[in-house]
């Protein structure tokens, strides 16, 4: 560490190598929150920001470090005995955090502050915070807050449960015919060597199972790996659901709302369940000519070959649309994904950061929870600014998707922040050069967005407006806008070298690769409005009588042209329904305003630190500072607009 580093930077795995000193001194952490509140309460005479606003804040800093470590650990830790250890360490977290958000007490303190002379972010922080205790239900009778905590205690455990049966369910199939592979990539079948017995082994880990599914010719094959992956937790959380529907009901009732929907939308920037439901019809409506002709023209295709098919199955559209960018755009995915190998797209992707935002990253030996885990610092000039841990690899019982996991909250002057980035991306073995799909590429660059805004916000005056504290269905603008980079031929060249040859990529690829790209697009926009109906559909209704796979087949059905396949149970191992809940629409929402911030930067130069210096100042430093509709005026100047989304969603190759 640099000399001029405190203790309070070190790595947050420093001096906690098992379960017992992991809850030890996450309980000592949970004490000194409770020892603030106390000593908030205890304040005689006016109370003021320094005197009561600061203590709740002390609180939140120890309760934010809990929280966010033992939501981490229980995803990714390989050993069982931590992560149960950590999954009671969220609970007791939680628990606290309900009780605060429910204790009278200390709502009528804060209430009470003095705010007129403080600066605006303060007096924003303050209006937040007692609109946030109104809305956990801390204006009712203690009856009633004892209900709500009961409630949400509940709903904690089976949010866990619901995380950790998609977890756990890592599922195969099995050929034992190599030829079955046909299609595949080379360096795909050679890690799908057959064993002793002859038998190769397919799983439904992201890395195994999407090459499958756009490459491999053999129809049973993609079928198969299809119901695999579209049953993950299957029978498992059906119940579980079930638990997590009638729950969160009963809670928003008791909390005055009419449906989980209406509670968890009235905090948002789209203010509504029912102005979801508007923009979901919204977006449906544009993309609806375009996804037909999409249909159309899979179909067609597979017709060459098949000239009696009467319809495109779920397993099978991935496939033909790579048939179609092969045969009518001239490009073939396969053909990129030397210039990919993982190793060169991380050290490209930091470096592209580095170069917009200013700042420099230094990779340093630290506790990991993991040998394949990696720690670095982020640093501007000599100050220590932040640092994040890279879990990129897929490995049993891990968190099986692609997600930025915080690990605690900067506050200036008195603790940097820490994050982590928690993906399943090929590679990881020293034989295998890890070769990433352009996909693959994108999802990094999207989660290093998030990264990003958790550390430049880790510099705020409040752990409660430091970090990725902005309105939900804000959060995903920053990740999505980060997308845009992966697209031009100038970014790419700083990094995507072929792996034998050490040739850049061809503009003149890029080029072919981005008209391609285009076409899908409406298909993928109506894909991701089933995820944002289903996801407000199963919570803007009581949950008696609601059958949700019949309700998943309605939705697919109405809004997608490829038949429902029977036997799949997609809730089953949705985890946004967890943790978005009903506000999967903030995917879309935020593509908006991402859209519309892309205009700003110089589309002939995407390098240029100018705007990105701006865009870090205005929007990422800023973090839960002020609503997200003052950060979007100040990057644009005015309101965003769907405009620049439409001419998106219009383009053509």
């Amino acid at each position: 560490m640099n000399p001029t580093d405190t203790a309070t930077d070190a790595p947050f795995w420093t001096g906690t190598p098992d379960a017992a000193r992991f809850e030890r001194l996450h309980d000592e952490r949970l004490n000194r929150a409770r020892a603030s509140v106390a000593k908030m309460k205890a304040v005689s005479g006016p109370r003021t920001v320094d005197n009561t606003l600061r203590a709740y804040d002390d609180a939140l800093l120890d309760l934010d470090a809990t929280g966010s470590q033992a939501s981490l650990l229980e995803n990714v830790h390989p050993d069982a005995e931590l992560r149960a250890t950590a999954e009671r360490v969220s609970q007791k977290a939680s628990a606290l955090a309900t009780e605060l958000s429910l204790d009278r007490g200390v709502y009528d303190a804060l209430a009470a502050v003095d705010a007129r002379g403080a600066d605006a972010e303060t007096r924003y922080y303050l209006e937040r915070t007692l609109r946030d205790f109104r809305l956990s239900g801390v204006d009712r009778d203690e009856a009633t807050r004892t209900r709500i905590a009961r409630l949400r205690d509940e709903l904690v455990e089976i949010g866990q449960q619901f995380s950790r049966n998609i977890r756990s369910d890592r599922r195969t199939i099995t050929v034992t015919d190599v030829e079955q592979l046909d299609g595949l990539p080379a360096d795909y079948v050679v890690r799908h060597a057959p064993d002793a017995d002859g038998v190769i082994t397919i799983s439904t880990d992201y890395p195994d199972a999407l090459p499958v599914f756009a490459y491999a010719t053999s129809d049973d094959l993609r079928r198969r790996l299809y119901m695999e992956f579209n049953n993950r937790a299957f029978p498992a959380n059906v119940t579980v659901l079930q638990r997590m529907m009638e729950k969160r009901h009963e809670l928003a009732t008791v909390l005055g709302f009419a449906n989980w929907a209406e509670l968890v939308t009235a905090d948002k920037m789209v203010k509504s369940a029912h102005q979801v439901s508007e923009f979901i019809d919204e977006i449906v409506a544009l993309s609806g000519t375009r996804a037909t002709g999409e249909y159309g023209t899979l179909l067609a295709v597979k017709r060459e070959t098949e000239p009696a098919a009467t319809r495109v199955e779920g397993w099978q559209s991935a496939y033909w649309a790579e048939q179609v960018r092969r045969g009518e755009y001239d490009f073939d995915a396969q053909s990129v994904r030397p210039y990919f190998p993982f190793a060169r797209v991380q050290q490209g992707v930091l470096d592209v950061v580095s170069r917009l935002f200013g700042v420099r990253f230094e990779r340093i030996e630290a506790p990991v929870w993991h040998p394949s885990v990696e720690c670095w610092d982020v640093r501007e000039g000599d100050t220590l600014v932040g640092r994040f841990y890279l879990d990129m690899h897929p490995r049993a019982d891990k968190f099986s998707h692609a997600a930025e996991f915080d690990v605690r909250t900067g506050v200036a002057g008195r603790q940097i922040p820490e994050a982590a980035l928690v993906c399943n991306f090929p590679g990881g073995d020293s034989l295998d050069p890890g070769l990433m799909e352009h996909g693959d590429v994108r999802t990094l660059f999207h989660e290093f967005g998030h990264l990003m805004h958790a550390l430049l916000a880790g510099r705020r005056q409040w752990t409660g407006t430091g970090g990725i504290r902005t309105e939900n269905d804000f959060i995903e603008v920053p990740s999505q806008l980060f997308e845009e980079w992966v697209w031009d031929p100038r970014v790419l060249a700083t990094f995507a070298r072929h792996h034998e040859t050490d040739e850049p990529i061809p503009a003149e690829t890029v080029a072919r690769m981005r008209r391609a790209s285009e076409f899908g697009k409406g298909l993928g926009v109506r894909r991701q409005m089933v995820y944002a109906r289903i996801s407000l559909a199963v919570f803007d209704q009581a949950p008696a009588g609601l059958d949700v796979d019949g309700l998943i087949e309605r939705v697919q059905t109405e809004y997608q042209p490829f038949p429902f396949v029977p036997g799949t149970h997609l809730q089953c191992s949705f985890g946004h329904l967890d943790g978005y809940s009903a506000g999967y629409y903030t995917y879309m929402w935020s593509l908006v305003i991402s859209k519309d911030f892309f205009g700003r930067f110089p589309e002939t130069d995407l390098l240029d630190p100018a705007v990105s210096m701006e865009y870090r100042r205005k929007v990422l430093e800023a973090g839960g500072s002020a609503p997200a509709t003052d950060l979007v005026r100040a990057f644009l100047g005015r309101d965003f607009s769907i405009d620049a989304y439409r001419e998106w969603l219009e383009t053509t190759a």
